[in-house]
């Protein structure tokens, strides 16, 4: 069915490598550069009726994010690994890495668990991890008391390389565009972290990405 609708949006026009497909939906990841006009959107609809075309401006700018890491982290016709489970933000990290398989010529890989990566031929891991991940895992070690160090800092797991797509991407864009309630699944482990970040958001503008500048600028003069 992808292959099916990847050629018809070819045919129309459409650049497939800055749209997400999947069996029932097309997001659009660029509406610019995707060229999915509402003409073509039409045309679209007209062959598949149940597909649902996604124009999420909020996804957009998910996506938008996500590519900044994505341009230096990956490479053509890698073999990515990525964790299949209930978490939204895994949902969305597949949803973001699906055109490159287009783009890049990616191979994205299944399993349940990093564990399950140790004994695959796979180049790389990708991990839902993200600013707010990481900001507040900044936090917490500032809490504590501990030496700072990013959970992004970790470059690879058995000897198989780490990337971190969503690293500059909130939570709450991801559990907005999902629709999913983000307050149900806050990282216990961050409780007063996430709390301390909250009253910090509402002096200091950006705080997270602010705190993940820092931390960044703090590990590379160490």
């Amino acid at each position: 069915m992808t292959r099916e609708l990847v050629k018809f949006l070819q045919k129309i026009g459409v650049d497939t490598r800055f749209v997400s497909i999947t069996e029932d939906k097309v997001y659009i990841n660029n509406l610019k550069f995707s060229r999915f006009s509402r003409k073509k959107e039409e045309l679209f609809k007209k062959s598949f009726p149940k597909v649902d075309v996604i124009r999420s401006k909020i996804f957009q700018k998910i996506c938008m994010r996500a590519s900044r890491n994505l341009a230096h982290c990956i490479l053509p016709k890698e073999k990515i690994f990525l964790i299949k489970d209930d978490d939204p933000c895994s949902s969305a990290l597949y949803v973001i890495l699906e055109p490159y398989q287009r783009k890049y010529g990616i191979e994205i890989i299944f399993g349940r668990s990093k564990n399950e990566a140790e004994n695959l031929n796979i180049d790389s891991i990708a991990l839902p991890v993200t600013l707010d991940d990481e900001s507040q895992n900044i936090i917490q070690l500032m809490i504590d008391g501990e030496k700072i160090e990013l959970l992004s800092s970790k470059e690879s797991y058995n000897d198989k390389k780490l990337i971190y797509p969503l690293i500059n991407v909130p939570k709450s864009w991801i559990y907005s565009w999902t629709q999913n309630k983000l307050d149900n699944d806050l990282n216990q482990n961050y409780e007063s972290a996430e709390d301390l970040l909250k009253f910090l958001e509402s002096l200091v503008p950006n705080v997270r990405e602010n705190l993940l500048k820092s931390a960044l600028f703090i590990s590379n003069e160490c």
